[in-house]
């Protein structure tokens, strides 16, 4: 059942990852929310983190830093707006605190039987910021190899077979 992922543009200010993967929705949650797991496989391939600060509640804040092959260590900063467990997060993601271009991500989590339907929507503040980050930053391709590595990470944590 699991799927490839797909990474669309769906409007000029907005992109949408989704990917089924195989394991319960509670397990992809857990993966979603506790530090331990994040740190295992957030980001696209090749990348790792290194965490400041975590607090997993709505108003609290994940200090993050992304290790990127490539480009060195890249600040990141999340605030978590709502969660609904397990079928829901919200947040913003920035650089830091207080950063103007910090866009909003959306995850749901939706049950397909023994597997999970996993959509990431990201909604940035102009047209020129979604066209950045998908030329730039190569939004789309980082993240179907983001639940990628998700997918790999729960087959780890007893989720469904590859």
């Amino acid at each position: 059942m699991a799927s490839a992922p797909s990474a669309l543009r769906i409007s000029d200010r907005e992109i949408v990852v989704s990917r089924i993967i195989e394991g319960p929705r509670r397990l992809v949650f857990e993966a979603f929310t506790d530090v331990r797991h994040l740190s295992r496989w957030w980001g696209p391939n090749g990348f790792t983190t290194t965490t400041r600060a975590f607090e997993f509640r709505p108003g609290g804040v994940w200090d993050f830093i992304m290790h990127s092959p490539d480009s060195g260590d890249l600040p990141n900063w999340i605030e978590w707006r709502e969660i609904v467990p397990p079928e829901r997060i919200v947040y913003l993601h920035g650089e830091s605190d207080g950063d103007a271009r910090a866009f909003t991500s959306t995850v749901t989590l939706v049950e397909q039987g023994p597997a999970t339907e996993v959509t990431m929507r990201a909604v940035f503040k102009s047209k020129e910021q979604c066209d950045e980050v998908i030329e730039q930053y190569r939004a789309l391709e980082g993240g179907t190899q983001h639940l990628g590595r998700l997918a790999s990470y729960v087959v780890t944590l007893g989720g469904g077979s590859r």
